[in-house]
């Protein structure tokens, strides 16, 4: 056989070597989801490792099963990403919805669109052929239009696997733009009821900024089954080795631990390193089989030096080139700067050759392995790596001849659909180097991927018109900066926001433009609230100023609103009303509904920081109202994470708590978590966390309270937002002072003291000094307590702000703590008269239970009974655990002081029952055994648990009523089968299975089921 002919032949392995695992569990979690077990795979590994093909491996054979059966046929639905689609939003949905179109009758499409269509046809304008009617729904703001298109596709493809399994396919997504990654994510919230497996790859090797937070999502979720391919041991190696040349011995040690050492076990190289050894006919083919050419003494000659290129096929793809004609080479040049896939129409329009020709140079190309047909006229590499080889063999100056070209031919060809390649212009454009039309493309491609709410590739677009526009010597528009700043402030990037902005602010002033300059300062003023308190006074006043100039009113209104915030936050609310105030008569004057959501949002947040929760609540019921008739979502998650801690929560320990239920405050922080989450916002995810943690700890609800805290810090650490990494430092704090845990508060509060003090944030310093003073109290350092408390607190100025109200309780805490309990008493009494009387006669439980000890301190028994009692019915009601044991805890010393010893058992038992309550809820052992013995400690003996908690702490802290409960679950049965056999309630069900929940961190009954059997509370059926 001549070598070219041997050269062409193909070099693959037939069978996979080193999967069975992975082959296995993927087919089991395919027939998983054809039964009806819907799920997310994740399959990753380095370039070469074999994703592609352990896919193609399992499909093959779960068809080969279910033709043997009578069971639907699964559909599957492939899209891919590539390294240009990072800029087009929704790149391989779009690819795989045209391939389905087009392998896919009218009559199979029509039905399924249903109402979904008007929002498709946006993304898919070919729908519009088969639909000739069809018209696309109304332009709606980017959120909203998101959100409508993220519902349509889901409608479809959850319709289509009502009929048939589907097998969703989506490869290479570390090269997926960002919206895409936003739908999958949704896609994969809401498979599991579904047949349908969502299939996604992606390389492991290198860190992709989008795909990152993406991952994160699916793991921190528990939405996705994960398979990390690795490489193959050398064993492995051989035996792949063997298979492709049909070798029946064992291979030379030398020749075999080169080949591994050199390909580092992956797959791809293996293949690609045995071809080129092939082209250099150091590995010949004869009587079937490939063999080593063979030395005088018999032996297989080794590896020659210059294919010791281990981490690259370029060489590889080199030799195999030197083999084609020169005008199939000119092909492939072309076809790798089109991209790793390129389109037969394309290619024909730029090379002009007919049909006929055109297809003898693609057909060389496919049979020396470097191309494969993907679809009908569409062709693409076989592996990106060889793409990458062609391309950068080509010199600078071809590349951007090449992509000029390219670029020029899809500007004719799509003259009248551009803004269907918006993306794909500005990448060829770009790397062309033609700057003028850069700058046109990329801005209306970034403007286009804002729209689609994918900010990471609009900022690569804006950053690319950016450079256009100085590259052509122009000043740069104000849109430009403004745009990627505001995406930049989006994905929480500071340093390239403020940039951005300050750049805008100067071009602004240079040209004397007010309104620029306005939006400027307006756009900084709100960025540095996240930083510095007041470097963002200074930018929101000269923003007011300018404002007051423009005979604007809605800019007036704008900027009054956020200068109020900024005083309610430097603890100056009645300033900040008069401002919110001013703000809302314009808005009204104006019928301006967004105006009025975002002023009655901010009112409610002032009258929270004065004490006022039912006025506060009042407000943001307008507010949430409006924002949901808006559809908006931004302003929905910041007043669901704030009304969250309406009821029970630690920031107002010093004020009234709203009855509210936990339900109620769970479920608005939860649903404030998750459009956080949907948009990708990660400074309102952190906050919403936070706030979710601070209602919950008063709850005794520690082991969520304590992930939400530390899941908060480590978004705001990761975005480098220092107010929440001072909340979720005070959360973290006050948690560890619940759980008597004193040098870990300490630690923390600490260190929030230090984050507000650099960012001049008034607020969160006083209640971060009032936390820790009572830290130091409790661990007896009066003079550090006093040190803290000493530049906030002034008998001459009475408390006004929920944070003032704290400092004064501590300060009440430290003079107690001295023996000076008149002046404790006196301190308390003036914290009461400031606060809201609000519900149960002005109760706030942990003033009454400091008042109580006052009293008591100064024999005054009969008067702290009174409160001590009114404060533990106020607790019972309000579900907060952690304060009900300290009052019992009390309430028991003052009935034993009395000799009233029965009753005194009896409030020491309450106390022992609920400290083992919340310690058999604590997963963290060190905690659980720190907080077991500082509590026990304080009462009178230590208490030993009772057989009833013993079995508590066994079963996650279920009760026993909790426990059968979970067992009847996992028997199938229904809330109202639950309540008729155990004789009570629906509604009383309904609450056993929300404590299950909450205490194991479950979300639903099915977890419960499998969890009640793994304990042995019912035999598996």
């Amino acid at each position: 056989m001549d070598m070219n002919t041997a050269a062409l032949r193909p070099i693959v392995c037939p069978v996979l070597i080193g999967r069975t695992s992975y082959l296995e569990a993927l087919i089991r979690l395919m027939e998983q989801a054809c039964s009806g077990y819907g799920q997310t795979v994740l399959i990753a590994g380095e370039a070469g490792m074999g994703k592609s093909r352990l896919i193609a491996e399992a499909t093959l054979r779960l068809r080969s099963s279910q033709a043997q059966t009578t069971s639907p046929a699964t559909l599957v639905l492939e899209g891919r990403c590539f390294e240009s689609d990072r800029s087009l939003p929704y790149a391989p949905l779009l690819d795989l919805l045209r391939s389905f179109l087009v392998s896919h009758s009218s009559d199979d499409i029509v039905p399924l669109l249903s109402l979904t269509a008007p929002a498709l046809v946006k993304l898919v304008p070919e729908l519009g052929t088969l639909v000739p009617e069809l018209a696309p729904s109304s332009i709606l703001e980017p959120e909203q239009e998101k959100r409508q298109l993220f519902q349509a596709l889901t409608h479809f493809f959850t319709r289509l696997s009502a009929t048939q399994p589907v097998l969703m396919i989506i490869e290479d997504v570390h090269w997926s733009d960002e919206s895409s990654l936003e739908f999958l994510l949704y896609l994969a919230r809401r498979v599991a009821s579904h047949c349908m497996l969502l299939l996604l790859t992606y390389r492991s090797e290198e860190e992709y900024p989008v795909l990152t937070p993406f991952l994160a999502n699916l793991s921190r979720e528990r939405l996705a089954e994960e398979l990390m391919l690795t490489p193959l041991s050398i064993d492995e190696v051989g035996e792949m080795i063997r298979t492709i040349s049909r070798l029946p011995r064992a291979l030379d040690a030398d020749f075999l631990e080169a080949i591994s050492r050199l390909t580092e076990g992956n797959p791809f190289f293996i293949e690609e390193l045995l071809k080129s050894l092939v082209t250099a006919g150091e590995i010949v083919y004869t009587n079937g089989r490939w063999e080593r050419k063979s030395r005088k003494d018999g032996q297989g000659i080794p590896l020659p030096e210059r294919l010791y290129l281990p981490r690259s096929v370029q060489l590889a793809v080199q030799q195999r080139l030197d083999h084609l004609s020169a005008e199939a080479r000119d092909l492939l040049s072309l076809a790798a700067v089109a991209g790793r896939r390129f389109d037969f129409a394309l290619l024909q329009q730029v090379t002009r050759r007919n049909e006929a020709e055109l297809l003898r140079l693609v057909k060389e190309l496919i049979t020396a392995q470097l191309v494969v047909e993907e679809a009908e006229d569409v062709f693409a590499f076989r592996h990106a790596l060889t793409r990458q080889a062609v391309y950068t063999d080509l010199l600078a100056r071809e590349r951007r001849a090449l992509h000029r070209l390219i670029a020029e031919t899809l500007e004719s060809i799509h003259a009248n659909t551009l803004d269907a390649h918006l993306g794909n212009l500005a990448h060829h454009f770009y790397a062309a180097r033609d700057w003028g039309k850069v700058l046109e493309y990329a801005q209306r491609a970034g403007e286009q991927a804002q729209i689609l709410y994918a900010p990471q590739a609009a900022i690569e677009q804006y950053t690319h018109a950016l450079e256009a526009a100085q590259q052509l010597s122009q000043t740069p528009s104000l849109r430009l900066y403004w745009a990627r700043g505001h995406c930049y402030e989006l994905l929480g990037d500071f340093a390239a926001a403020c940039d951005d902005y300050t750049r805008a602010l100067e071009t602004a002033r240079t040209a004397h433009d007010s309104n620029g300059e306005w939006q400027s300062l307006f756009a900084l003023g709100y960025l540095w609230t996240g930083r510095d308190y007041e470097q963002a006074g200074s930018y929101l006043h000269s923003a007011l100023d300018l404002a007051r100039t423009m005979n604007d009113p809605l800019i007036l209104a704008r900027t009054l609103n956020r200068v109020g915030n900024w005083y309610v936050n430097i603890e100056k609310p009645q300033e900040g009303l008069r401002y919110h105030e001013e703000a809302r008569g314009i808005f009204e004057a104006l019928a301006d509904s967004h105006g009025l959501a975002e002023t009655y949002d901010l009112l409610a947040i002032a009258s929270y920081n004065m004490g006022g929760p039912i006025t506060g609540i009042a407000y943001y019921e307008q507010a949430i109202k409006l924002w949901r008739v808006l559809d908006e979502r931004q302003g929905l998650a910041s007043s669901l994470a704030t009304m969250g801690v309406r009821g029970t929560n630690y920031l107002n320990i010093a004020g009234v708590w709203v009855t509210a239920s936990r339900a109620e405050c769970v479920g608005d922080g939860e649903e404030a978590l998750a459009i956080a989450r949907q948009l990708g916002w990660r400074s309102a995810e952190a906050l919403a966390l936070i706030f979710l943690g601070i209602g919950l700890g008063p709850r005794g609800e520690y082991a969520r309270a304590l992930q939400c805290a530390q899941a908060g810090l480590d978004i705001a650490t990761e975005i480098e937002h220092e107010p929440w990494m001072g909340f979720a430092h005070l959360l973290l704090g006050i948690l560890a002072l619940d759980m008597l845990g004193l040098p870990t508060a300490r630690q923390h509060l600490e260190r929030a003291l230090e984050l507000a003090k650099e960012i001049t944030y008034l607020f969160l310093l006083r209640v971060v000094s009032g936390f820790l003073a009572s830290v130091c109290v409790a661990q007896q350092d009066f003079t550090r307590a006093e040190a803290v408390l000493k530049p906030e607190f002034s008998f001459n100025a009475p408390p006004q702000t929920v944070a003032q109200r704290l400092i004064w309780y501590a300060q009440a805490e430290l003079e107690l703590a001295r023996s000076h309990a008149d002046t404790a008493l006196e301190i308390i009494d003036q914290v009461m008269a400031s606060a809201a009387s609000g519900e149960h006669g002005g109760v706030i439980l942990h003033v009454w239970h400091l008042r109580a000890r006052a009293l008591l301190a100064l024999k005054r028994a009969t008067e702290a009974e009174t409160k001590l009692l009114e404060a533990q019915g106020v607790a019972r009601t309000h579900g907060a655990r952690p304060m009900l044991w300290r009052l019992c805890a009390t309430l028991g010393k003052l009935y034993k002081t009395s000799g009233r010893r029965e009753q005194a058992e009896g409030q020491f038992a309450e106390a022992g029952t609920i400290i083992e309550e919340l310690a058999t809820e604590l997963t963290d052992e060190t905690l659980r055994d720190t907080f077991l013995r500082c509590a026990t400690g304080q009462m009178p003996r230590p208490l030993q648990l009772s057989p009833r908690r013993t079995a508590m702490q066994a079963f996650g802290g279920l009760t026993e009523r909790e426990r059968e409960v979970a067992a009847l679950i996992a028997q199938g049965k229904s809330n109202r089968a639950l309540a008729d056999e155990l004789v009570v309630s629906e509604r009383t069900i309904g609450t056993h299975v929300e404590n299950i929940l909450s205490k194991l961190g479950f979300t639903s009954r099915a977890q419960i089921a499998v969890w009640a059997v793994e304990k042995g509370l019912v035999k598996p059926s």
